[in-house]
């Protein structure tokens, strides 16, 4: 029973060590550390062995960046044996195997080496060696840069080159990065940089150059740092000239315009200064200059006629000019023009006219008719009448012949009836109808005072 317990131990720490053999016994977590000069910097080490079963024996050494490699502490589970160059500046942790750094200096940049030889107690004979490096870097943070122009002036485009420089008064391994409005700056044809980008050149300088810049320093100790920034100021142009107007009907480089129509022409470039204009008429080979400034009046009353203009854009700062012709034709077009220019465009001048003339002629005819006619007084003289008489059947004018007899008499009364004279059927008869004639006759009746019997036959 003893004999059996006895193997099963050693079957569990033979596993352990084969397990402990396949295995990372220290972790080192950063291999890479950016210190900064003056403050302290810890190299820590994590372990997965119990200390207590093991021995070990190890040394940290730094190999600076000219190759010269320095031992600066051997250790054991019972000793520590520091380097008297760097003992007062060293700290080594026993548990963990850390060193730390009190006081950081350029000096104590480049590779840290970690040598350590693992031997467990029950395996005598056995060494497990484990290595590890870390590099150092020592930096000063970067200062608030300064950025720089030359020249300081506005300059010509095509003509001037640009020299941008951004410097810092404290920092190391700095890197620059320039931008303008916003936009990041990368080599080209035109943009040259230095070897760490602390120099912007630009040759030659053009419109799109003009802007606003300022630079970025950042090293690995200091997060990006940002300049003031400047305003390039570049004279360019005149470019992309045209002339526009918002009276007419243009068709490519052709205004036409109605006869008496005054039409207002606009003149403009891209241009820095702004230019100055200048308006040409052309005809019969001949020019004259008719006005300066951007805008130009025109009015003209003589049908298909037509006239050639320039508008001529000089800078007087670049030296350089463009030029924009167009003809003017004068022709009545009517409403072409809205059909052309805009739909659903009010109504032409000439057409408003003709609606007022129908509308103002119609109110006089109306008002002539109410003058003349009198419809309300006939239709007043029609329900005015006995119920028995509107009721009657229509006569023929023989049923009594008697009653009609006698000698008339027409009489044509201007102006407004007065039908006081006429008889009673004759005259209601007429005034049924006298609002269709603008001529009304009155009827006289004599009615004699004995009829002759021959008459009657």
């Amino acid at each position: 029973m003893e004999a059996t317990g006895r193997t099963a131990l050693h079957v569990c720490r033979a596993v352990f060590i084969l397990t402990v053999v396949s295995s990372e016994f220290i972790h080192i977590p950063t291999l890479v550390h950016h210190g900064i000069q003056g403050d302290s910097l810890s190299l820590s080490v994590k372990t997965f062995f119990p200390l207590d079963e093991v021995d070990i024996q190890g040394t940290w050494s730094h190999t600076k960046p000219s190759g010269t490699r320095t031992t600066m502490v051997t250790f054991t589970k019972e000793t520590t044996i520091f380097d008297m160059m760097h003992q007062d500046n060293l700290v080594f942790k026993e548990p963990n195997l850390s060193l730390k750094i009190k006081l950081l200096n350029p000096e104590d940049e480049g590779d840290y080496h970690l040598n350590l030889n693992i031997q467990f107690h029950n395996k005598t004979g056995m060494v497990i060696k484990e290595e590890r490096t870390v590099h150092v870097t020592v930096d000063v943070p970067v200062s608030t840069p300064v950025i720089e122009k030359s020249p300081s002036y506005a300059v010509i485009e095509d003509k001037a080159n640009v020299t941008w420089k951004c410097s810092v008064e404290t920092g190391t391994r700095v890197v620059f990065q320039w931008f303008r409005d916003n936009v990041a700056l990368t080599r080209s044809d035109r943009y040259h940089f230095s070897r760490n980008n602390s120099t912007l050149f630009i040759s030659p300088v053009r419109k799109e150059d003009k802007g606003s810049y300022w630079c970025v320093a950042s090293n690995p100790v200091s997060h990006g740092r940002l300049s003031r920034a400047l305003e390039l100021n570049v004279y360019y142009g005149p470019y992309n000239l045209e002339v526009n107007s918002v009276q007419g009907l243009r068709t490519g480089e052709v205004f036409t315009i109605n006869p008496g129509e005054l039409v207002f022409f606009e003149c403009q470039a891209d241009s820095n200064p702004p230019n100055s204009y200048v308006w040409i008429s052309k005809s019969h080979n001949a020019t004259q200059v008719i006005k300066e400034g951007p805008r130009l009046e025109v009015r003209s009353y003589t049908l298909a006629h037509s006239e050639e203009y320039l508008c001529r854009a000089f800078n007087n700062v670049t030296q350089k000019q463009e030029e924009a012709q167009f003809t003017l034709l004068v022709a009545s077009f009517g409403t072409g023009k809205e059909k052309h220019t805009q739909e659903g465009s009010s109504v032409s001048p000439l057409a408003a006219i003709i609606v007022c003339s129908l509308f103002v002629i119609s109110c006089m005819v109306l008002f002539f008719l109410r003058r003349t006619c009198h419809p309300k007084r006939v239709l007043m003289t029609i329900y005015k009448r006995p119920f028995s008489e509107q009721k009657r059947k229509p006569r023929s004018g023989h049923e009594d012949a008697t009653e009609d007899f006698g000698i008339y008499e027409f009489v044509s009364i201007p102006g407004k009836m007065e039908s006081a004279q006429a008889s009673c059927r004759s005259l209601a008869r007429l005034e049924s109808i006298q609002d269709m004639h603008t001529t009304i006759y009155d009827v006289i009746r004599h009615v004699p005072e004995t009829p002759s019997h021959s008459l009657l036959k």
